[in-house]
């Protein structure tokens, strides 16, 4: 006979780690898949705007240690890159900038940037950030599991704030599965601010999109795209700056 007190106890600690929100949310997604066997796949994200500047840089590395460049399509690490050759292909035929770590000729992660617009990869969305030339994108943050102890994730942030500090843009925007509470967190620790959230129901040829914010609503089939425009908080915080 199944244990009451021990299921009672489970979900009071999925609640206490996920929140009551994002609880329901789940159960609401998994209930949805189940019921379509799969065949309509629910999303959720949370759009987020952080400060370019929302952390120190780290000291300059040492000889031998990780380090950073700009990737084109030419770069021999491109070969070590883990996703399939035409996704980065298009990324690059899109304008998306790369920035790669490494230590020495070893592939040890990537980030990826993109403005003024970024087509969603997972779903059917084209992000639009404004004001022009306030934020860029960032997507696709990767480090090889044999360095995430590292400095890696650091050097890719570091490297990426001073090429958009550079650029004159004060934010990078992206997005965040409401379904993952510690990369929320992070962010928040981060001085990320919500910019607003979607629940995307994709079936193999449909999708519907609710959003909190303009356009609040999208129906359509292949080739239609919802349009949403993500706006940069109107100033950096002080302790941002």
């Amino acid at each position: 006979m199944a244990d009451p007190n021990g299921t009672f106890a489970k979900i009071r600690a999925s609640i206490a780690h996920l929140g009551v929100r994002v609880f329901v949310l789940l159960a609401f997604r998994t209930a949805i898949e189940r019921l379509t066997a799969g065949r309509i796949r629910v999303t959720a994200y949370r759009f987020v705007a952080q400060p370019v500047a929302s952390q120190a840089d780290a000291p300059a590395s040492r000889r031998g240690s990780i380090e950073t460049r700009f990737a084109g399509i030419d770069d021999p690490l491109v070969a070590q890159f883990p996703r399939p050759r035409a996704v980065i292909e298009r990324r690059f035929a899109d304008g998306a900038v790369c920035i790669v770590a490494h230590k020495e000729h070893r592939f040890a992660g990537f980030l990826w940037l993109q403005t003024p617009r970024y087509v969603e990869d997972e779903v059917r969305c084209v992000y639009e950030m404004e004001p022009a030339g306030a934020a860029a994108w960032d997507f696709d943050v990767y480090v090889e599991p044999h360095f995430r102890f590292g400095k890696t994730f650091v050097r890719l942030w570091d490297a990426a704030r001073a090429h958009l500090r550079q650029r004159g843009l004060a934010w990078t925007m992206s997005r965040i599965s409401l379904f993952k509470p510690e990369s929320l967190r992070a962010h928040e620790r981060l001085g990320a601010q919500r910019l607003g959230d979607a629940l995307f129901f994709s079936g193999k040829r449909h999708q519907i999109v609710l959003f909190n914010l303009p356009p609040y609503f999208h129906a359509g089939g292949p080739g239609s795209s919802p349009m949403l425009r993500l706006k940069a908080p109107n100033e950096v915080p002080l302790r941002h700056r």
